[in-house]
């Protein structure tokens, strides 16, 4: 491994660990705050940024995403995302080791395959070798612009209709996602430079959108079903753009397989994270019969 992906592996970690302890800040406190409502977004953003607690989440957030980008100076799209999407795990202990929240059995499978899903990931990229991805720069313009216009149409779907097949706050989840992925395969095009710096706005309005869909979920679901799902699709999205986009090429043989294999882990473990929690079963109380005298 050369010296430029061992730093490119350094900073993705510590993006996961910054990031995912923001998250887990800032859904404590926005969880406790009046409804942020998106009618209102000038009122809602003045509640989150009152909060001492979750203003520093917020910061520590912006310190992983910069330490993200300076990962994808150094590093392929595809191995920094398989790094940094360890965070879920962390954001998991975060939950049930500090919040004291007992996590469900469904819940802790979902987690370890996910992370599995995503180390696997990570051993398919040893493949990568001494191959060079294509330059961002060589990219086509259309194509990316295309990937992100039908990553904000699958944010739109899944944060308006098809949230309510999901567990509460993870169609949010899902929809910041789509967009933050969105707003990642934007940041590796800008920082070829020169011209494609016209991606910057794009990825901007990406990253805001997505930080809204996220602190409106948290009001509404649990820290894996919104943040962890996130994570999932911010992570599991650009991998594929990688080696769609950016020609980060597919190994042959072992790795491959591997490489699907790891895929479709991290498809299931998105599934049961994202599955409704089941109802309880209501009792029916059946009113006492009075009898009348005729």
């Amino acid at each position: 491994m050369t010296g430029a992906l061992a730093l490119a592996l350094a900073l993705a970690a510590a993006s996961a660990i910054a990031l995912n302890w923001g998250f887990f800040a800032q859904h404590e406190q926005a969880a406790s705050l009046p409804p942020l409502r998106l009618r209102r977004p000038l009122h809602s953003l003045w509640l989150l940024f009152s909060s001492r607690r979750w203003l520093v989440g917020f910061l520590v957030g912006i310190g992983g995403w910069v330490l993200y980008v300076a990962a994808l100076a150094f590093g392929p799209l595809s191995l920094v995302q398989a790094t940094s999407a360890g965070g879920i795990g962390i954001l998991a202990l975060l939950v049930s080791r500090i919040s004291g929240i007992r996590l469900l059995r469904r819940e802790w499978v979902g987690v370890w395959l996910a992370v599995g899903g995503l180390v696997l990931l990570g051993l398919s990229l040893l493949g990568h070798g001494g191959k060079t991805p294509r330059p961002a720069a060589d990219t086509g313009w259309l194509a990316i612009a295309a990937w992100m216009a039908a990553s904000a149409l699958l944010a739109t779907l899944f944060a308006g209709p098809l949230r309510r097949s999901l567990a509460s706050g993870a169609g949010y989840g899902i929809g910041a996602g789509f967009l933050y992925a969105a707003g990642d395969v934007g940041t590796k095009a800008a920082i070829a430079g020169g011209a494609r710096l016209a991606f910057v706005p794009a990825l901007l309005a990406a990253h805001g959108l997505a930080f809204i869909l996220l602190q409106v979920g948290f009001q509404r679901g649990s820290a894996l079903a919104t943040a962890g799902v996130a994570t999932l699709f911010t992570n599991a999205v650009p991998i594929a753009a990688g080696m769609i986009l950016f020609h980060e090429t597919m190994p042959a043989g072992a790795l491959g397989a591997l490489r699907i294999l790891a895929f479709a882990t991290v498809v299931a473990g998105a599934v049961l994270l994202t599955r409704p929690a089941p109802e309880a079963p209501s009792r029916t109380v059946t009113a006492p019969r009075i009898r009348t005298n005729p």
